[in-house]
Formats: C-alpha cells, sequence, structure tokens
C-alpha cells in the first residue's frame, strides 16, 4: 500500500489509466523515453509482478550497426521493429500500447515505436494521424538539418554531431543507414 502511494505521489504511475489497460486482457506494449535510450517491452499482467515477455532497448541497435543517437525517431522505430520480433517468436500477436505519464504527441518517438512494432506484425489499435512520418521515420529530416548545418559552419557540424562521426557514421546519410539496420535486423532475427 505504501508503495501504491509513493508512486502516485511521485507521478510514476497513473493507477486509473493503467487499471483501464489491464481491463484489456491483451499484452502491454509499453514504449517508455530515457534521456538517452528507448525501452520497448511487451508486459503481462501478473499478481505477482507483471512479466515482460519480449523487450529492446535503442542501445542494442549499435549491434546491428546503427552509428546515429538511440534516441531519436528512428531509433525508436527499429527498436519498436525489434522488439516487435521478439514478442512474435514469444507468441505475442495483439498488444495494447502503454506509454504511460508520457505527454501523448502526434509524431512523437513514443508513436514511432510503435509504428515499428505493427509493421514488424504486431496488432495494436491506433489513429494513423498519430504516427510520424515515413519521411521522419527514416531520418531525412535529420540528414536535411545536418546539410544546412555543414553548409553554414563545417566546426559546428563536426561538434553537433560529434558522437556519430566518432562512431564513423554520417548524419547526411542517415536514410541509407536506416535501410541497412533494418534489413540487418530482419536478417538476424528470421
Amino acid at each position: 500500500m505504501i508503495k501504491i502511494v509513493r508512486r502516485r505521489i511521485e507521478g510514476k504511475t497513473d493507477y486509473r489509466r493503467r487499471l483501464a489497460l489491464l481491463k484489456s486482457g491483451k499484452t502491454r506494449l509499453v514504449v517508455r523515453k530515457t534521456n538517452r535510450y528507448i525501452i520497448v517491452q511487451f508486459i503481462d499482467y501478473n499478481k505477482n509482478g507483471d512479466m515482460v515477455r519480449a523487450y529492446a532497448v535503442s542501445k542494442e541497435l549499435l549491434r546491428y550497426g546503427w552509428k546515429h543517437g538511440t534516441k531519436n525517431v528512428p531509433a525508436a522505430y527499429l527498436t519498436g521493429y525489434l522488439a516487435g520480433l521478439r514478442a512474435i517468436k514469444e507468441g505475442i500477436s495483439e498488444a495494447v500500447l502503454d506509454i504511460g505519464r508520457h505527454p501523448s504527441t502526434k509524431g512523437s518517438r513514443l508513436y514511432a515505436a510503435l509504428k515499428g512494432a505493427v509493421d514488424a506484425g504486431i496488432s495494436v489499435n491506433y489513429g494513423e494521424e498519430i504516427l510520424p512520418d515515413e519521411s521522419r521515420i527514416k531520418g531525412s529530416h535529420i540528414a536535411e538539418y545536418a546539410r544546412i548545418i555543414k553548409e553554414e559552419n563545417e566546426e559546428e557540424f563536426k561538434r553537433r554531431f560529434s558522437d556519430i562521426l566518432k562512431r564513423g557514421g554520417d548524419p547526411l546519410l542517415i536514410e541509407k543507414d536506416f535501410e541497412d539496420v533494418l534489413n540487418r535486423i530482419r536478417e538476424v532475427t528470421s
């Protein structure tokens, strides 16, 4: 009882929303953002504690050759896709989206992860209007921004994209890298 009150006071759990999700009886597709990563989990309710049946963290994308940020829209999509493929292997075919206390913003990283899971084959009810554009999912907005910065100031470009450049990536080629990593995920998980 004390734990429930504490989580409610700290603003970590909305128990009214959680109860509504649990009443569906479906596996929850839980999407969370941290300061560095996107986490996608498929969780079943259990009275002794929730059971995580499949998951993926955007940090894992580095193993598949991803050289870009681990918290952007393309990384969220790829993480959702990877988690979705793992969920299918666990026999999960249907889920209900749980974004927790994160604000629901049209086209956000949370919905990019949802789109990834749906494209992997998981059935989830949602409205098409909440999903990010296909160009944003592939990272064209990042490539365009990088191009503008590079044209204006080469040093600023190197400073802003230093992490990507250190990993051997090029922000101007994020769309190509996105397709390569997506294909690699398909190959490895099939």
